[in-house]
Order: structure tokens, then sequence, then C-alpha cells
């Protein structure tokens, strides 16, 4: 009898793929570890001081997470937000995100770390084990922003595009609040920060064999509000120079670029369609799911109206 008024709803806790759910594991066996061998957060986690010559900790960080709300945050975002990015991008390019980002943020929250204890010459800053898998969720929201930017959110009514900033400002308020806000806030920053660049600068695209993405609507200033991208534009346009050079020196040397500007079919074109397939994506799956709960209301009141 209840089997069929819980169809409808299983179909929003279904669909995940293979790479998340076994990333799930990862994030859960990892915070199974370290909750019963508490001294292998000395090993997994990242500790500056014991950085060299643990340097795998730059790698085995992110997927380490040392309380139940994290790994608990962690597995549902990785689900439901790899559910929406992942068929958009790919499999393999997804996961070329986690690991890049992953690392890289890793990288930037240890030099961060050493630069604040030589600052302070707080040695807590040498020894606190930073660890978690929000760094890639923070970039997940920009990965978002960039496929379905104009996308109401339906409880809060606030558009995607607005996710990122909205969590770091959120994060920076609490933090105010808090004294744990160095185990959390330069990840989350960095994370965000390195997800941005990676989309817009070196993420490629096997249909075009082109790099990143130059629409204007993914620029920087994007996440700022509207009346502080006049100041926020050339200072971006400093940092646009340095990380894009290169990369456009080599669109221009296969042949995707003439005179400086694109040809059809080049970037800006391809970031329209990806960012229609991404709300194409997000539409199909909950009219399936809303499919799912009419299936289910329907098979339930023919259950009940035969009992009678």
């Amino acid at each position: 009898m209840s089997t069929p008024a819980l169809s409808g709803g299983a179909s929003f806790y279904s669909g995940f793929s293979r790479l998340c759910k076994g990333i799930a594991v990862v994030l859960i066996g990892g915070h199974i570890l370290v909750h019963l061998l508490p001294s292998a957060i000395a090993y997994l986690a990242l500790i500056p001081a014991r950085t060299i010559p643990f340097a795998w900790n730059l790698i085995t960080a992110g997927y380490i997470e040392q309380s139940v709300y994290g790994v608990v945050a962690s597995t549902i975002g990785l689900l439901f937000i790899g559910k929406l990015l992942e068929p958009v991008w790919g499999s393999r390019e997804f996961l070329k995100f986690i690991f890049v980002v992953n690392f890289l943020t890793s990288l930037c929250v240890f030099v961060t770390a050493i630069a604040l204890y030589y600052i302070t010459t707080q040695e807590n800053y040498l020894y606190m084990p930073l660890s978690g898998f929000h760094g890639i969720l923070a970039g997940f929201l920009v990965g978002i922003k960039q496929i379905i930017p104009d996308q109401e959110l339906p409880v809060v009514k606030i558009k995607a595009k607005w996710l990122p900033s909205l969590m770091l400002l959120l994060s920076i308020v609490v933090s105010f609040f808090t004294l744990e806000s160095a185990t959390y806030l330069p990840t989350l920053i960095f994370g965000t920060y390195l997800s941005w660049i990676y989309l817009r600068y070196w993420q490629r695209k096997p249909e075009t064999k082109l790099k990143g993405d130059p629409s204007d609507d993914f620029a920087f200033s994007t996440f700022f509000p509207e009346f502080l991208r006049p100041v926020i534009d050339p200072i971006a346009s400093i940092f646009h120079r340095m990380l894009c050079g290169r990369t456009e020196a080599s669109n221009d040397a296969e042949g995707h670029t003439l005179g400086g500007a694109p040809l059809p079919g080049s970037d800006p074109i391809e970031a329209s369609r990806r960012r229609e397939r991404g709300a194409r994506a997000l539409e199909e799956r909950l009219a399936a799911e809303r499919l799912g709960a009419a299936r289910g209301a329907e098979e339930t009141q023919i259950d009940a109206t035969e009992n009678v």
C-alpha cells in the first residue's frame, strides 16, 4: 500500500550517477576513518606545517569531513548539484573540475596559512587541521551560475547567478561571530574564485575544441552588484590579460579567431548553448519528478478506491 505513495517522490532521490555515488562513498568513508582513527587526521587533512613532506594532503584534505554535519551537507550537495552539472559537462569533465579545483584550493589555502603565520607569528595557522568538501561545493555554485544564471529559485525567489555571491557574503558575515572562520572561509573564497578561473579560462569543450567561457554574463564583475562593476571591471581586466593571454594565443594558433574577433561557433555562442542545455536539463528533471509525483498520487487514489 505505501509503495505507490512513495514512488512519486522516489524520482527526486534517484537518478544519481555512479560517479557522484562513488565520490559520496569516499566522503562518507573518509569521515568514518577519521572518526574511528583520529590520528589519520595528521596524514589526510591539510596541516601546513606537515604538508612538506606530506604533500599528498593537498589532494586528500578536500575529501575528509571531520564533522557529521559536514559530511551530510557535502554528500547532499554533491548528489543533488552533481545531478544538474554532470549531464551538462560530462562525467570526465565533472571529475576533472573536482580534482583541479580541490588541488588548487588546497594549495592556495596552504600558501595563505604560511603567509598568515609570518605576518602574525601565531603557530595555530601552521598546525590547524584544514579539510572538507566545501571548497568544491562553492565551485558547484559557480557552475550553476554559469549554466542557468537566470533560473529563479522556487522558495527564496533569487536568481541562480547570485548563489556564489550570497554564499560568500553570508560566510564573511558569520566569520565575525565565530573563532573557527579560518577553518572554512579561505577554502570557500579560493574554491569560488578558482572555480570561476577554471570555467572562465581553462575548461575545454570537445565540441568546439576551445577553452573557457568569455561571455559577458560570466565576467568576474557579475559576482558583484551592478553599481560596483565600473570599479571592478578595470581591476579584473588586469588579471584577465594575465590569465587569458596564453589561452587566446592558443585559440588563435588553432585558427578559431580572425583579426581578434571570434569566428562563428566560437565561445560566446557555445556559452549560450551551454546555458540552454543546463536550463533544459533542469526542466526535464523537474518535469520527470512532477510526473512521478502525479503517477504516485493516482496510484494511491486507485488503491484507496479499491479498498473502499
